[in-house]
């Protein structure tokens, strides 16, 4: 087969139709990028995209913070941490020196009473949540470049957790499951709006990508059912728009979400990533359950690669790639994130490897 473009392989990635070979993209910690600068590999401002050659581009375009005219108040600060309130009124402990997940410190949301005061009024389509020169500026660099385009941003889970945090968020579930249902619907219903009003006037993307971190180690949040009744429905909503124009959708999750994949094929999903091997998620599983219907981005168990260890990345990709390859629908990525504690040559074996392995030639 003629060598693909971005654009042409991760469209047919998407939907299991012939492609030259899989496909290749991945995600990268700041820590990362500044590790490889130092050490000469890269120069401090190179677009990775471009440097390794990735098949396909996000752009990550609206600002959902209920209150967009809060300023954020700094609470404490010291050496490594900070501690801020944010216009969700959310109290949210970061570190300085490294990315990792903000510590949940308290939250002015816990109940139905606090939403309904607080945060619902201030969810409107107003276009100053959308950055549209952002936008603008990623999609023709993609188009530059012949690479897929997807329009990013989370979905209901992850918009509605930073207002109220996981603890209420599932205890409201229980408690006072239309609470939730009221914030999934509010929360879809924005999204589509704003999706509306940014692709009319700056075009459509090739592809939509939800973030929705719904499992943890051995687990997700949720049960298949309560999934099913409370936030199922928020992201029918949100695909069926997509679907609507054509464009297919992938959906990210940390954590262990097996048996949630059911509900999320049913609401209209056509690629599962990132498939967390740390939290118990299976990639070779989920290929033979789902592989005729499913596409799948990830499920390389990352501490391979940051054992730089050439013979265990190997190990990892051989044991894998020629098999999920099978339905045309994978896409090479870890199984999160490529933190500094994976060396350039590593990864750069990693990509050059498994596109061997993924060639349809072989």
């Amino acid at each position: 087969m003629q060598t693909m473009t971005g654009i042409e392989r991760i469209g047919n990635i998407l939907r299991r139709q012939p492609v030259d070979r899989i496909g290749l993209f991945e995600h990268f910690w700041t820590d990362t990028r500044r590790a490889w600068s130092q050490a000469g590999h890269i120069r401090e401002d190179e677009n990775l995209v471009d440097h390794f050659g990735f098949d396909m581009e996000l752009c990550w375009a609206f600002n959902l913070v209920a209150d967009l005219d809060f300023e954020p108040e700094i609470v404490e600060e010291t050496e490594e941490t900070i501690l801020v309130r944010d216009g969700n009124g959310a109290l949210l402990r970061r570190h300085k020196l490294h990315e990792a997940t903000p510590e949940h410190v308290d939250f002015a949301v816990q109940d139905r009473a606090a939403w309904e005061e607080r945060i619902k009024p201030h969810l409107t389509p107003d276009p100053r949540r959308i950055k549209f020169d952002e936008y603008r500026a990623a999609r023709d660099h993609a188009r530059a470049h012949d690479r897929f385009f997807a329009w990013s941003g989370v979905n209901v889970f992850e918009l509605m957790h930073p207002v109220c945090g996981h603890q209420y968020m599932l205890m409201g579930m229980a408690l006072d499951p239309d609470w939730i249902i009221d914030m999934v619907n509010t929360y879809s219903r924005l999204t589509v709006a704003l999706q509306e009003i940014l692709f009319e006037q700056e075009g459509w993307p090739d592809g939509i990508w939800y973030y929705e971190d719904m499992g943890f180690k051995g687990r997700p949040f949720m049960s298949p059912a309560m999934y099913r009744e409370i936030i199922q429905p928020g992201h029918t909503y949100t695909i069926d728009f997509a679907k609507g124009q054509g464009l297919p959708v992938v959906m990210h999750s940390c954590g262990m979400v097996a048996k949630l994949v059911p509900g999320m094929l049913q609401a209209g999903i056509d690629c599962l990533q990132v498939i967390e091997v740390k939290a118990g998620m299976d990639l070779l599983r989920l290929y033979r359950d789902y592989g005729e219907r499913l596409s799948f981005m990830g499920g390389m168990d990352v501490r391979a690669l940051y054992s730089n260890d050439r013979a265990q990345i190997e190990a990892e990709l051989a044991s894998k790639v020629p098999t999920v390859k099978g339905n045309h629908g994978y896409v090479l990525h870890s199984d999160h994130s490529i933190p500094n504690t994976v060396d350039y040559d590593s990864y750069r074996f990693f990509v050059e490897r498994g596109l061997e392995l993924g060639r349809y030639d072989i």
